[in-house]
């Protein structure tokens, strides 16, 4: 993705909180597992079933 501008970027919307968040180079290899916008998302996610 280099070379993109930020408006441009992917971007996912949070289960937990709605908002919706940016594709980053932390998340490169794994954009398509990355469910949560941070880890307070992460730790507050409900199992739904």
């Amino acid at each position: 993705m280099k070379g993109v501008k930020k408006e441009n970027l992917p971007s996912k919307l949070c289960p937990v909180c709605q908002r919706p968040f940016a594709w980053r180079k932390k998340w490169e290899r794994d954009w398509e597992d990355v469910k949560y916008c941070s880890d307070k998302c992460k730790k507050q996610k409900t199992i739904v079933i």
